[in-house]
């Protein structure tokens, strides 16, 4: 693949696995449709037992008709076999991990009457799961102790608010607000201890801060975490990594500071002697979110020695856990449409790219030589596997049944060069029963971020696409990650310049190559994949028809109403100092040049990207008597989650681009069938 940096790396192993392609011809297969969508199974949170035998891990499913989705805990043999529900139907189920000595496997639920969150054990030799914890406002998160005597608990400040009866939000915070919870007060989440048959917990972190990432050391006697511990936390994005006595808490000198970095430092994990934690480490904070996050280890007693080692690979790194011996760091390595498996010697040197290809690497977990993982392709959701002494293994199959049925896409990774010369990568699936030399309607469909990637991982949308007739160009232009911070960093106050060159760019690739039909082209896409459709469309005319889900138009409205007020002053400064680069990058403001009918689409709850943007985009094309139309989902944040709402957002996709792009007469895009 091209644009990796492979030089002077040394490789353990490489993996290129490929999913079978179900063939098209078969009588037998059918086309996807979008109620497979509620069909699917979706695999997640490996956990092996402390005797490396089972594997624990979540599985998410949908019941469309209760308009619900539930999630249970199974389990699987290292070696194979059938999987084993250990969770009943009827509640959902998460964070499954087992006791240390192997006796109960544990997870979180909120079950019955009580509505809040707690730990749960199931005892492997069987018998119904029994509640451990039983702490007012719930918890967040957990873990076992080393020895299996305590466990540490994330739990939120209480709301003092005992009638339950609504009351005015009362703000004194510069971050007052986030998507999923709403206005922000005081309340934060502290780490405690809990030893399971007391009837309270023992609060060990205090302070206006939150603590996340909590680990046990190997001895049992302390626990490391991440937290912004500033003056003014609501005012940088300055996480460090911590260490607290578990036997005192902070109080008493029990609280030590191991990193320094005013960037972010977080998702930290124990060596196995316990004298040095390795974590994720952001070193330009000024470049925000296009920053690379890098690899750092640091002396365990805070007395310095921090130090960055994957600098040189200039790849985001994520997940970073020591291997068995110390003497390597295993962790998730993204680079150019993968997500790989990856490690590196404790002073840095000798990457291994362990578990790489045509594949996507989700969460891993490891017990001696046995590392448990999820792998996605894009043709298939993830599933559970071994890795061991350089070999792969599968252990599931959730969605073989339902894929066996159907004729998938062929996908196509492919590399052109931009308007400026800069080599462009993604990937375009073609439409299901393709005939070569043929020129098929076409989507141009942009991810979000924009500091993400398309990768060798399943999404629904394409293969919905691709089965009902269209080419689908994916591509990961400038802004994206996997390619390196100069590649990310090009976007910074500068939306909308070079990656809607890349993206054109694409689009003239598969005009060139005979596939795209230049008659009969779309564009659409969700958060910044919406935001650089309101760039393209403001721009040129060459499409048909647009959907732009959950954007962002006009910038200054947006401050202080969306929780992104640090990013945009980082990025463009106050706008009441630097209007004029807000309104340089604002779309709204060239919202008179769009001819192309387009759809706004959203939550009605969302405060990541508020429906603000859309309300005004579409008020402004209704204005000007152009073809559009609003939907608003009420209840909804970022992601659309009610199963019925995902249903009706799929059938308006279909339906939009079935008008305006392949001109299909009697569709109706403002009524979901």
């Amino acid at each position: 693949m091209p644009l990796k940096a492979r030089a002077a790396v040394l490789f353990f192993v490489s993996f290129f696995l490929f999913l079978p392609q179900v063939s098209a011809q078969s009588g037998s297969q059918k086309l996807l449709s979008i109620d497979n969508y509620f069909q699917l199974k979706d695999v997640g949170n490996p956990v092996i037992s402390p005797d490396g035998e089972w594997i624990a891990y979540t599985m998410r499913t949908t019941d469309f008709e209760k308009d619900e989705t539930e999630t249970r805990i199974w389990m699987v043999s290292v070696d194979g076999g059938e999987p084993l529900p250990m969770t009943a139907k009827g509640y959902s189920a998460g964070d499954p991990q087992w006791s240390p000595g192997g006796s109960y496997l544990s997870f979180t639920a909120s079950r019955g009457e009580e509505e809040k969150t707690q730990v749960w054990v199931l005892d492997r030799r069987g018998g119904e799961a029994q509640q451990l914890t039983d702490i007012e406002q719930g918890v967040s998160g957990y873990q076992w102790s080393p020895d299996g005597s305590r466990l540490l608990l994330l739990i939120k400040d209480k709301d003092e608010n005992e009638s339950g009866d609504p009351e005015p939000y009362v703000i004194d915070r510069r971050q007052f607000k986030r998507d999923y919870t709403g206005y922000l007060d005081r309340r934060r989440t502290h780490i405690y201890a809990f030893t399971p048959g007391d009837t309270s917990a023992v609060q060990l972190t205090y302070g206006d801060y939150d603590h996340s990432s909590p680990k046990w050391s190997p001895d049992g006697t302390r626990i490391l975490f991440s937290s912004n511990r500033t003056e003014n936390p609501d005012g940088n994005f300055n996480t460090d990594i911590w260490v607290v006595d578990a036997g005192t808490g902070e109080k008493d000198g029990g609280l030590v500071q191991v990193s320094k970095n005013p960037g972010s430092d977080h998702s930290p994990s124990w060596s196995p002697s316990g004298d040095r934690i390795a974590y994720v480490s952001s070193i330009e904070p000024d470049k925000i979110w296009y920053a690379t996050n890098h690899l750092a280890i640091a002396s365990a007693d805070g007395s310095g020695g921090e130090r960055v080692l994957t600098e040189y690979i200039d790849r985001n790194i994520s997940s970073p856990e020591f291997m068995e011996d110390g003497s390597r760091i295993r962790f998730v390595l993204e680079d150019a449409g993968e997500s790989q498996l990856a490690s590196v010697s404790v002073n840095g040197s000798d990457l291994r790219r362990e578990v790489q290809g045509d594949l996507s690497v989700g969460a891993f977990d490891q017990q001696g030589p046995v590392t448990a993982l999820t792998i996605a392709h894009f043709s298939s959701p993830e599933d559970i596997y071994t890795y061991e002494n350089g070999e792969l293994n599968r252990l599931t199959s959730a969605n073989e049944e339902l894929f066996s049925g159907l004729k998938m896409p062929d996908v196509e990774e492919i590399t052109f060069n931009s308007a400026d010369g800069t080599e462009i990568h993604g990937f375009l699936v073609k439409p299901v029963e393709y005939r070569e030399g043929s020129r098929v309607p076409t989507l141009l469909w942009i991810h979000g971020g924009p500091v993400a990637q398309f990768e060798h991982s399943f999404r629904f949308e394409p293969h919905l696409f691709a089965s009902n007739g269209y080419a689908v160009l994916m591509v990961n232009p400038r802004g994206s990650s996997g390619y390196g911070q100069a590649f990310s960093e090009v976007l910074f106050a500068d939306w909308g310049n070079k990656d809607y060159e890349d993206v054109m760019a694409a689009v003239d690739y598969a005009v060139e190559r005979g596939i795209a039909d230049p008659e009969r082209l779309g564009v659409g896409g969700w958060s910044y994949g919406g935001i650089l459709t309101n760039y393209v469309i403001t721009k040129t005319d060459r499409f048909e028809g647009a959907i732009s889900g959950a954007s962002e138009t006009l910038y200054r409205s947006n401050y202080g109403h969306d929780h992104y007020q640090l990013h945009w002053e980082m990025e463009l400064g106050l706008p009441w100092e630097t209007p004029e680069k807000w309104e340089r990058i604002s779309p709204f403001n060239d919202v008179a040049n769009i001819t192309t009918p387009t759809l706004w689409i959203g939550g009605a709850e969302d405060w990541n990207v508020p429906i603000l943007g859309s309300e005004q985009m579409y008020q402004a094309m209704k204005r000007l008597g152009r073809e559009t139309l609003l939907v608003v989902y009420p209840g909804e944040h970022h992601g659309i989650r009610r199963p019925a709402f995902q249903k009706d957002r799929y059938e308006r996709y279909l339906q939009w681009f079935g008008k305006y792009v392949k001109g299909q007469d009697g569709l109706d895009p403002s009524m979901a069938n």
